[in-house]
């Protein structure tokens, strides 16, 4: 699917769909195409958001997970979006959760899929080897359970990005960021109902960190998939539709009366 870009002020971003917004957020190397299913299935029941998030773009000092949780703050306050449901993925849901833990007043629900803030494998000491196709190309099957997923279109991208010296330089700050970043004393302070749904088979953010943050999150519930890896929304969007469609519905029905 091709969505139109809008560029208002210096904010790039998706926008479809009417009611409350459903705001997502990309990891490291996501990109829209990561999003396609869910925006398709949810336009027709929300206002859903795609900030691109500009991972690459920003000044080193503020290369970091706070600085991109500043730009959300910035992106959000600009549009003036309100009760808005916060989805992101890896890196996404780390900023999500910043975000959530500095401004909850904008925010009605948590979404997390394979988030980093806890604990995450990442590439390695040796990453970004640059020119060595043939490792960016396992590192970025070993995303997904099945690796025909990581197509060559995205071991492209991710490709590029690490051959380019700053691009690789800022990679590597905010994976470095993510890691010293731990939120884990802070998630008891969450107090919106929080869904989490993990890859069975998710080896970057594995399922006892899943479990470590519905211990720590209040008012959270977890949802375990099958044969899927670290982006539960590309690789099983049909799955991960349902689970987040229920979630957000059972949020929005009326108290039971007693």
């Amino acid at each position: 699917m091709n969505y139109e870009i809008k560029q208002v002020d210096k904010f790039k971003f998706i926008e479809e769909g009417e009611g409350e917004p459903l705001i997502l957020l990309h990891g490291l190397f996501g990109a829209l195409g990561n999003f396609n299913s869910l925006i398709e299935y949810f336009k027709h029941h929300y206002k859903v958001v795609v900030p691109m998030l500009p991972l690459l773009d920003l000044d080193l000092l503020h290369t970091s997970v706070g600085g991109l949780q500043k730009y959300v703050h910035r992106f959000l306050e600009f549009r003036d979006y309100k009760n808005a449901h916060l989805l992101g993925n890896s890196l996404g849901g780390h900023v999500g959760i910043l975000y959530v833990l500095k401004h909850p007043e904008r925010i009605k629900s948590l979404i997390l899929t394979g988030s980093s803030g806890l604990f995450e494998n990442g590439m390695g000491d040796t990453y970004p080897k640059r020119g060595d196709y043939e490792y960016i190309k396992k590192k970025a099957e070993v995303t997904f359970y099945d690796p025909q997923i990581a197509t060559k279109e995205i071991v492209d991208e991710v490709y590029e990005t690490v051959n380019n010296r700053l691009k690789a330089i800022k990679v590597i700050a905010l994976a470095k960021s993510a890691i010293r970043n731990n939120l884990g004393e802070e998630l008891n302070q969450i107090k919106q109902p929080t869904l989490l749904i993990w890859g069975n088979n998710d080896a970057v953010t594995p399922p006892f960190v899943a479990r470590e943050f519905q211990k720590l999150i209040p008012n959270s519930e977890l949802h375990f998939i099958d044969k899927c890896g670290h982006a539960p929304m590309m690789e099983v969007p049909e799955e991960f539709n349902r689970i987040l469609h229920k979630f957000l519905t059972k949020l929005n029905e009326p108290a039971a009366v007693a």
